[in-house]
């Protein structure tokens, strides 16, 4: 089996959103024939498709990225029972041109944390219809919906919570397992 490349995309700017924090662990608990590389979503202006080509080069960074991963990674926050304004404008440009999304066939897994008791789950569920117009696999199980986030991170936007650490770990084997099986490599 080969090694296998993920881009993980944070779904907020904040230097200790907790969905970051997730990616980091992600990096640290990662099976060892995955590679995680977190996207840098900073400097992305709102989507306008007046001005969407060309586009502007930290887009132009994240999309030769996006298309040179195995599989993406999202790590949202909920924002008003939804996607945070980043995620979605992330989802946006990388959609585009239509002809040439980065996201036409990808596999996907999604994690979510929120400070309330359904960890994200509302933001999840807008991702996955988002997920079916642009073409993208999602894995089901095992969900990584971190509840209460404040109570699980450190000072310093570390997960301390070794369930939840360890519930990163299974989502990315099942990853990397589909990510091999739609490329026919069982």
């Amino acid at each position: 089996m080969t090694d296998l490349k993920i881009l993980g995309v944070p779904g907020s700017l904040r230097k200790n959103a907790y969905s970051l924090g997730l990616l980091k662990a992600a990096v640290e608990v990662a099976p060892k024939d995955v590679a995680i590389e977190i996207a840098d979503i900073r400097g992305f202006p709102v989507f306008n498709q007046d001005e969407e080509e060309p586009a502007p080069e930290p887009v132009k960074v994240f999309r030769q990225k996006a298309r040179a991963a195995d599989a993406i990674l999202f790590s949202i926050n909920e924002h008003n029972y939804g996607l945070s304004a980043a995620e979605k404008n992330v989802l946006d440009w990388g959609s585009r041109p239509y002809a040439e999304s980065v996201w036409n066939g990808k596999p996907a897994g999604i994690m979510s944390a929120s400070i309330g008791m359904l960890g994200g789950a509302r933001a999840q569920y807008e991702l996955r219809q988002s997920m079916v117009f642009l073409n993208m696999f999602p894995i089901n199980r095992p969900e990584v919906i971190v509840p209460f986030a404040s109570q699980k991170y450190d000072a310093n936007g570390r997960l301390t919570d070794a369930t939840v650490r360890k519930f990163i770990g299974d989502h990315l084997a099942e990853l990397a397992r589909f990510t091999r099986v739609l490329r026919h490599e069982h």
